[in-house]
């Protein structure tokens, strides 16, 4: 045979064998974007997170401060670790009025298949607490949040919402992502699922540690120098202006944070499909450069057929699931 024919029996041969090989392919698995908000306060970025979950098909974890649910006049309910009674570094909410509006964004945001998750309470920096510190920290979230209708003397508590604040609680995330040695313990003895104050060196898939699963928000490429920074608006905001603000007039805050999620969603979208994490505040920070930046996010990846944006309680019932063992056979 000339080397023609051979030549052209060759690639006639690839071209028949290719699909085969790709059909045996195993197939990516989907994209998983979480996205979470911590403190949980002001009801206007409330609204407009659920807003952009409508549009998008997301559902998101909203990390509470119960601080919020009390008043001046109710602050004394809480005392933190070490501190006197009615002390918070985040304050407490200016009205019975607004703590209403909040339990109603709560209210509504759980019906629409988001999770409320535990930021503790009076945003304070833990890492030398004790076990039982974080115990009690835990027991006032969840006593506050359960009986905040009845402390803030309002009517209409929806049915159901005290085994709600009692059982359905099960992720957290400390203050300033400051841990110490004694969370997890505290963690698995109160019943959590899940810790979400890690930091890892880009996206990394949760750890088992003991009966909890550990999420580590990742550090992203970011700015021209591509210098890492965790996918916090905080870090970022710290990056861009020192954390003064100063406004984004220019739009280049929210450009470059754009860039930075999406270049590291393509990453991992073009790769192993290790799950992305992104954190967010309720403070519009340099102008509201991040949350115009998140939106963008969202809209162009939430959307897409092969992506799941979905909240930190569901990536774990789907972990659960995936670890049950296999039912046995035979008779």
């Amino acid at each position: 045979m000339s080397l023609y024919p051979r030549v052209a029996a060759a690639l006639t041969a690839c071209l028949i064998a290719f699909p085969a090989a790709a059909e045996n392919l195993p197939a990516k698995p989907r994209q998983v974007v979480i996205v979470s908000f911590d403190g949980a306060n002001d009801i206007a970025q409330w609204q407009r997170s659920r807003s952009l979950a409508a549009v998008t098909g997301a559902r998101f974890t909203y990390f509470l401060s119960c601080v919020f649910l009390l008043t001046r006049d109710t602050r004394g309910l809480y005392q933190a670790p070490g501190e006197k009674a009615g002390r918070s570094n985040v304050g407490f909410a200016p009205s019975t009025s607004d703590v209403a509006a909040r339990l109603d964004q709560i209210r509504l945001a759980r019906n629409e298949g988001h999770e409320i998750a535990s930021h503790g309470c009076g945003h304070f920096d833990g890492a030398k607490w004790s076990a039982a510190d974080w115990r009690r920290e835990f027991a006032s979230f969840s006593t506050i949040l359960r009986d905040a209708w009845r402390i803030n003397g309002l009517a209409g508590e929806p049915q159901g919402w005290r085994h709600f604040a009692e059982t359905e609680v099960k992720g957290f995330r400390a203050p300033y992502l400051s841990t110490g040695r004694h969370l997890d313990q505290a963690l698995a003895e109160a019943g959590f699922a899940y810790d979400a104050s890690g930091v890892s060196r880009g996206p990394a898939e949760p750890v088992r540690k003991g009966g909890l699963l550990a999420f580590a928000l990742p550090q992203i490429p970011e700015g021209p120098a591509g210098r890492k920074v965790i996918a916090m608006d905080y870090n970022l905001y710290v990056r861009h202006s020192g954390g003064f603000e100063r406004g984004d007039e220019t739009g280049a805050f929210e450009e470059r944070t754009v860039k930075a999620l999406l270049a590291a969603f393509d990453k991992e979208y073009r790769g192993d499909r290790t799950p992305l994490q992104v954190g967010f505040h309720f403070t519009l920070m340099n102008g509201g450069a991040y949350w115009r930046a998140l939106e963008r996010f969202a809209r162009d990846v939430c959307t897409r057929p092969d992506v799941d944006c979905i909240s930190y309680a569901d990536f774990v019932a789907r972990q659960t699931e995936k670890d049950k063992p296999a039912g046995g056979v035979g008779g």
